[in-house]
Parts: structure tokens; C-alpha cells; sequence
């Protein structure tokens, strides 16, 4: 059974950097046509797509985020880490790893069926 669990610090001071890792277990980073993303929901606001990357390593950035966003991978521990610069207490949110079989759709409202797997997310707060 595919599991994908995130971890990383709950609070991150404003302009530091946010740093979570997705694991996965039961399935690989690699998997042919699996896509592994990062999506956010702030309080009162729906779903938000950061980033995601894909089997082959190739990624996909949410325009808004891009320029303070990286995303990589381990193929050997089959995990996905989300940096996230200059963090404000806008970025405040549940983090969520998820994994898609088609390329995530960047610029539309997130439909929570077409991704297969879903973590159960980790609150973050930006905050001094």
C-alpha cells in the first residue's frame, strides 16, 4: 500500500526558509508516469499546487511560487523535499505530499481525485 508521510518543523520564523521532506513507502519516486507534489491549504482558502516533480526528475512550479520554491528528490530513500524561501505568515498551511499518474495542472483548481495518494499533511506556521 502506498503511504506518503511529510515531516519537517512546524514553525518557521518569517524570512527563513521552509524546509519539508515527503516520504514514501509501497511505491517509488520513480515509478514510471508518477508525478509527486507539493500542495498547500491555508486557513480559509482552498487547495493550492507549490510544485511537483516527476519520474524522470523533470518539475512543474506554481507561477506565483516559483521563484522562492525548489523541489528535489532522493531516488535512494524515495523521498521529495519542498524548500520554500522567505517564508511569511502568509505561507502559514497544511502541507501535503500527493501523488498523481498525469501531470498536475498548474494554474487550476486543484481537484483532490486526481491525485491517487495523499499524506496527511503537516501545519506549518511562519511566525516570530
Amino acid at each position: 500500500q502506498v503511504q506518503l508521510r511529510e515531516s519537517g518543523p512546524r514553525l518557521v520564523k518569517p524570512s527563513k526558509t521552509l524546509n519539508l521532506i515527503c516520504a514514501v513507502e509501497g511505491d517509488s519516486v520513480t515509478t514510471n508516469s508518477s508525478y509527486w507534489t507539493w500542495i498547500r491549504q491555508s486557513p480559509g482558502k482552498g487547495l493550492e499546487l507549490i510544485a511537483y516533480i516527476d519520474y524522470t526528475g523533470a518539475t512543474g512550479f506554481n507561477p506565483i511560487l516559483e521563484s522562492r520554491a525548489s523541489i528535489w528528490r532522493d531516488t535512494s530513500k524515495d523521498q521529495f523535499t519542498l524548500h520554500l524561501f522567505s517564508a511569511t505568515p502568509e505561507d502559514t498551511a497544511t502541507y501535503c505530499g500527493a501523488k498523481a499518474a498525469r501531470p498536475p495542472a498548474i494554474g487550476k483548481l486543484i481537484n483532490k481525485d486526481d491525485y491517487d495518494y495523499w499524506g496527511p499533511g503537516i501545519q506549518v506556521t511562519v511566525s516570530s
